[in-house]
């Protein structure tokens, strides 16, 4: 099958597919006028590839775990297993430092909603005694 209908089976666009070719997930075969070519096991590969992507795995550690399902052994399984708890740390890493990052946010925001507190006018004491002047009120602004 053509690009344009493994784009249209996967729901991945034909520019993706092509990176993924430069990136090595993916491999065509050629026709005689130079179009790539793929076969049905390529469909179940991009879907592959979107899971992974989805899991938030860059190209470069999909390259890496690639083997695993397409060559299995145990020495595959075992390197990718690896791999994918190196990934799990390393996402756990940046979900502990947003977090953090939140938590000093925090910090700042009751800081600043304190001093505002402490910039307001404060409110009069309540009704004005019998016979207080007050300011005169803006006049009335014409209709037309």
């Amino acid at each position: 099958m053509r690009i344009g209908e493994v784009a249209a089976r996967t729901g991945v666009s034909v520019r993706s597919l092509r990176y993924y070719e430069e990136q090595r997930l993916l491999t065509s075969a050629r026709s005689v006028g130079g179009q790539r070519r793929y076969g049905e096991h390529d469909v179940e590969r991009v879907l592959f590839i979107q899971r992974l992507l989805n899991a938030g795995l860059s190209s470069r550690t999909i390259a890496e775990l690639l083997p695993c399902a397409y060559a299995p052994s145990e020495a595959n399984s075992t390197a990718a297993l690896e791999r994918m708890a190196q990934e799990r740390d390393r996402l756990s890493g940046h979900i502990a430092e947003l977090a953090r990052t939140r938590d000093a946010l925090d910090v700042l925001i009751g800081t600043a909603r304190a001093y505002r507190e402490t910039q307001r006018a404060p409110e009069p004491p309540g009704p004005l005694p019998a016979g207080c002047v007050t300011a005169p009120s803006a006049p009335a602004v014409p209709a037309r």
